[in-house]
C-alpha cells in the first residue's frame, strides 16, 4: 500500500511539474482563435481585432479559424472538444452562449465544458431597412407590418441569433408579423438588406454603423436601453414607440474546460491588457460597443444568469430551432 501511495504521489508531482513547465513555455506554437461564424460579421470583426493584439502580446501567431454554421454550434463544439492546453480558444456571442442551449440538443454544455476567460463587450443593435422601404420611423414600420402581415422579411445570423431574438421581441411587442430569414452569419444578411433582397434587419452595431454612416441602409432606431453616442440622433426602439423594448448583444472569450490555471491566468491577463488598449477602446466606441472585461468568475456567473433568462424568453416566445438544426 505504501508503494502504491508513493507511486501516486510521484505521478501527481510529475504531472504538476509537466503542467508548470508547459505553462512557463506557453505559447510555444500558434494559437487557434475560433470564430463560430463566417467571415465579415461582427464576431469575426471583433475576433480579428483582438487576435491581432493577442499575437503581439504572446509573441506567437494567432490564427483566426472561421467555423460558421448551426448558429455557432459547430465552432463551439470544436473548441469544447479541443485539448485544454491553451492553443484553442473561442469568441462567441449571447445567442451562441445563452440561447442555443434552449434550441438545440448540443453535444456540449456551455457552462461545464468551457473555461471562461473574459467577457469582451456589450453592444446594442441597430434596426435598419432597405432605402426603398416606405417607413422612415419605427411607428411607420409597425404600421406597414400590420398592413402587410408576413410580407416584410427580416434577416439574422440564424435561429436564436441576436437579430432573430430582436425581431421576435419586436413582433411580439408590436403585435405584428414579419417573416424571419435565417443566414449562416449576419454578414450575408447585411449584404442582402443593402441589395433589397430582404427589407428589415436587426443587427449588431459593430457591423452596422459603418453602413448606416455610408447611407447604404436607413437606420430607424437602436435596440439598447440608451442611445448610441456614435448615432446620437437615432432614438431607441423604446423611445420610438415600443415602450420597454431592449435587447443588446454581448461577446466573450473562453477555452476548453480543464485548461491549466497558469495558462488561463496568462490569457486573462493578456486579454485584460488588450481591452485596456486605447486603440481597442476607440475602435469599440466608434461603433457603439462598450468594453466589459472583468474576471473569469464574473463572466461565469453572468453566463449562468443569461442562460436562465433566455431559457424563459425562448419558451414564452415559442422560438424553435430550424428543422435539421
Amino acid at each position: 500500500m505504501k508503494t502504491k501511495t508513493a507511486l501516486s504521489l510521484i505521478a501527481a508531482a510529475l504531472g504538476f511539474c509537466t503542467l508548470t513547465v508547459s505553462a512557463q513555455n506557453y505559447p510555444s506554437r500558434p494559437v487557434r482563435f475560433v470564430v463560430p461564424f463566417v467571415a465579415g460579421g461582427p464576431t469575426d470583426i471583433q475576433g480579428r481585432m483582438l487576435g491581432e493584439k493577442l499575437a503581439q502580446r504572446l509573441g506567437q501567431q494567432v490564427l483566426v479559424d472561421n467555423r460558421g454554421g448551426a448558429g455557432g454550434n459547430i465552432g463551439m463544439e470544436i473548441t469544447a472538444k479541443a485539448p485544454p492546453d491553451g492553443y484553442t480558444i473561442v469568441i462567441a456571442t449571447v445567442g451562441t452562449w445563452a440561447v442555443n442551449p434552449h434550441l438545440y440538443k448540443l453535444p456540449f454544455d456551455v457552462v461545464k465544458d468551457f473555461a471562461p476567460i473574459i467577457q469582451v463587450s456589450t453592444s446594442p443593435g441597430v434596426l435598419v431597412v432597405h432605402p426603398s422601404v416606405p417607413a422612415k420611423s419605427v411607428k411607420e414600420l409597425v404600421a406597414l407590418a400590420r398592413a402587410r402581415p408576413n410580407e416584410l422579411n427580416y434577416g439574422s445570423s440564424g435561429v436564436g441569433g441576436f437579430g432573430h431574438i430582436s425581431g421576435e421581441l419586436f413582433t411580439l411587442m408590436t403585435n405584428t408579423k414579419m417573416t424571419h430569414v435565417p443566414y449562416k452569419s449576419s454578414a450575408p444578411s447585411m449584404t442582402d438588406v443593402m441589395a433589397g433582397q430582404i427589407q428589415v434587419l436587426f443587427n449588431n452595431a459593430i457591423a452596422t454603423v459603418p453602413f448606416v454612416q455610408a447611407k447604404r441602409v436607413r437606420a430607424l432606431a437602436t435596440t439598447g436601453a440608451k442611445r448610441l453616442a456614435v448615432l446620437s440622433d437615432l432614438p431607441t426602439i423604446a423611445e420610438a414607440g415600443v415602450p420597454g423594448y431592449e435587447n443588446s448583444s454581448w461577446s466573450a472569450v473562453a477555452a476548453p474546460a480543464g485548461i491549466p490555471a497558469p495558462i488561463l491566468g496568462r490569457l486573462h491577463k493578456e486579454f485584460t491588457g488588450i481591452l485596456a488598449d486605447p486603440d481597442i477602446q476607440k475602435r469599440h466606441a466608434d461603433v457603439g460597443a462598450q468594453i466589459i472585461g472583468g474576471t473569469p468568475e464574473q463572466f461565469h456567473a453572468y453566463l449562468k444568469a443569461e442562460v436562465d433568462k433566455f431559457g424563459k424568453l425562448v419558451k414564452s416566445a415559442g422560438i424553435k430551432a430550424a428543422s435539421g438544426g
